[in-house]
């Protein structure tokens, strides 16, 4: 099974920004981007983010290597993102009208 090149990280530390975030991933390779999930109201970490490498040698790499890495004094979870899924909104009105 092929592996994609986005990973997810999960249980960041409130504080963590993406550069951080980015220069934490950097060591294992290319980083095309990193950026931690935020509250669309209050603009606070959601304690995920994800970080797309450069090729799937440096995603595995990564995650093999940071998994359980500690950054801002919490334990990162690092997996391989699941494919975003598409969603269809509803109405409050459904399909009566």
């Amino acid at each position: 099974m092929a592996m994609d090149t986005r990973l997810f990280v999960g249980n960041l530390a409130t504080g963590v920004s993406d550069a951080e975030l980015e220069a934490a991933f950097a060591a294992c390779g290319t980083v095309v981007s990193a950026v931690v999930i935020r509250d669309r109201e209050n603009d606070r970490s959601r304690g995920f983010g994800f970080v797309e490498m450069a090729t799937e040698e440096m995603a595995r790499e990564a995650a093999s290597r940071l998994d359980g890495f500690e950054l801002g004094g919490r334990r990162l979870r690092v997996n391989q993102a699941q494919p975003r899924k598409e969603f269809q909104r509803r109405s409050d009105m459904g399909d009566r009208w």
